[in-house]
C-alpha cells in the first residue's frame, strides 16, 4: 500500500512537475518552491477528496493543512481517523 505522501507525490509530479523529478522534503512549501498556484491547489483538492474519499471544506483549505507532504499527510490521516 501506498503512502499518503507517495501518492500525493507521484500526483504532483504527474500533473504540475510534468513528470520531471524535482527534487524537493516532504517539509518543502509548495508555495515556496513555485510548484503550485491557486488553481493548482485547488486540482490538488480535488484529488485529495476523491482519492480519500475525504470533503475538504473551505475553512481547511489553508497552508497548514495543504502547503507542504508532511502538512497533507497529517490532515489526511486526522480526516480518515475520524
Amino acid at each position: 500500500m501506498q503512502t499518503i505522501k507517495h501518492t500525493v507525490r507521484l500526483f504532483i509530479q504527474e500533473n504540475f512537475l510534468l513528470g520531471a523529478t524535482q527534487p524537493y522534503s516532504d517539509a518543502d512549501s509548495f508555495m515556496d518552491a513555485h510548484m503550485l498556484d491557486s488553481t493548482g491547489f485547488l486540482e490538488l483538492v480535488q484529488f485529495l477528496e476523491q482519492c480519500y474519499g475525504i470533503k475538504v471544506g473551505d475553512e481547511e483549505m489553508v497552508p497548514e493543512n495543504l502547503d507542504s507532504l508532511d502538512a497533507i499527510d497529517a490532515f489526511i490521516s486526522g480526516k480518515l481517523a475520524c
